[in-house]
């Protein structure tokens, strides 16, 4: 599905996205390896088994973030948004460790046109990450520069 434009999201406007993801081990060491983070949490399970209260490797808090918004791009920014702002009062209240399901839903509380940037908005969203048992394990307020509708664009999203 493609992105909204500025116009069409309303404050409250409430996204459960469909498209769910299994974590892996793979996922989890290459992002670790990837962005140069030698965190024992992440790559060492000895270390974890006897040092940690998780007794096993969790995965990287960056890794969660990115696939939490990641899975919300689909359903509502698709094509339609011009930047990412920012990301405030993210947290991780319980760890993700491999195997585990990620579901998102994204809920939009704000909105106002750019004072800028004629044409385009500012949508603000929260983002909220499960596991498989329905416990909240990350979440964020994200901002997004989007799009207006051009003109002479049907209702319904971007083509």
């Amino acid at each position: 599905m493609a992105g909204l434009w500025f116009e069409e999201f309303e404050i409250g406007q409430v996204f459960r996205h469909g498209i769910r993801r299994t974590i892996t081990e793979a996922d989890n060491v290459w992002f670790s390896a990837l962005t140069h983070n030698p965190a024992a949490l992440h790559l060492d399970e000895e270390y974890c088994r006897t040092e940690t209260e998780f007794g096993t490797r969790i995965v990287n808090s960056a890794f969660t973030l990115g696939l939490m918004v990641g899975i919300s791009v689909g359903d509502t920014t698709l094509g339609t948004t011009v930047a990412n702002l920012g990301w405030d009062e993210v947290r991780f209240p319980k760890p993700l460790f491999h195997g585990d399901t990620l579901r998102v839903e994204s809920e939009v509380v704000a909105k106002r046109p750019s004072k800028s940037r004629p044409g385009q908005g500012i949508v603000e969203f929260i983002h909220r990450a499960f596991n498989q048992k329905g416990e909240l394990v990350a979440h964020c307020r994200r901002s997004a520069l989007m799009k207006g509708r051009p003109a002479g664009e049907p209702e319904g999203g971007a083509a």
